[in-house]
């Protein structure tokens, strides 16, 4: 039976966002460098709804098993998952559970300035596909594969499941990353103004935006 129409191109996420009131609109500032953004995803709130959590660790092995088999793939094999703290910790998890692939993560520096410490076992040159909830510039995802490629791990590809669309594709590419995304935030907002959840000015004030930051990345 085909998916319902709502569903198609991994829309059920941006609906249980929506549902998990995790999509909210007004003036945010959104990690290091995006200021004034009219709208807010935050999908940690996911945690709170097990089933979607579920889901998406067996959307995400769905994912990564049809890149795999691509001859053009944007992931390349590998051994095992990196969550960035916090979000993507928890993508990690339910994609390490629901495949039995093992699971690392850096911890984050601490106020004391520790050095980072990679939590969990692993041996150098494995192969580590890197997980986050959401993308916006890529800084973290950039310091985390800076970490494990410092402790003799390899890395190569990045899965999240939210992509702001705000220039972390071309970013992560100049530096020798493989970006791929469950959802973009634009094809989100496609979504909430088709089933009426938002009206044209938001939907408008939102994708101006998104654009303005895109090109401010390409510049």
């Amino acid at each position: 039976m085909p998916r319902r129409t709502e569903e198609a191109g991994n829309l059920w996420l941006a609906k249980a966002l929506w549902e998990a009131g995790a999509v909210r609109f007004g003036d945010f500032t959104v990690g290091r460098s995006t200021v004034h953004s009219p709208v807010y995803v935050n999908v940690r709130r996911i945690i709170s709804r097990p089933r979607v959590l579920k889901r998406v660790g067996r959307v995400v092995a769905r994912e990564v098993e049809a890149e795999l088999g691509l001859l053009r793939t944007r992931i390349h094999p590998f051994e095992l998952v990196a969550g960035v703290p916090f979000g993507g910790l928890h993508a990690a998890t339910s994609y390490s559970l629901t495949t039995n692939t093992p699971m690392i993560y850096v911890h984050p520096r601490g106020a004391n300035h520790r050095p980072y410490a990679i939590e969990g076992h692993y041996e150098p040159d494995q192969h580590v596909l890197i997980i986050d909830d959401l993308i916006t510039s890529g800084g973290s995802v950039l310091e985390t594969a800076e970490v494990l490629k410092e402790e003799g791990l390899q890395v190569r590809d990045v899965m999240v499941l939210i992509d702001r669309g705000e220039g972390a594709t071309q970013r992560l590419r100049r530096a020798g990353f493989n970006l791929s995304s469950l959802l973009t935030l634009e094809v989100m907002l496609n979504y909430y103004l088709s089933t009426r959840r938002i009206d044209e000015n938001i939907h408008k004030k939102c994708c101006d935006y998104i654009l303005s930051k895109r090109q401010e990345a390409a510049s």
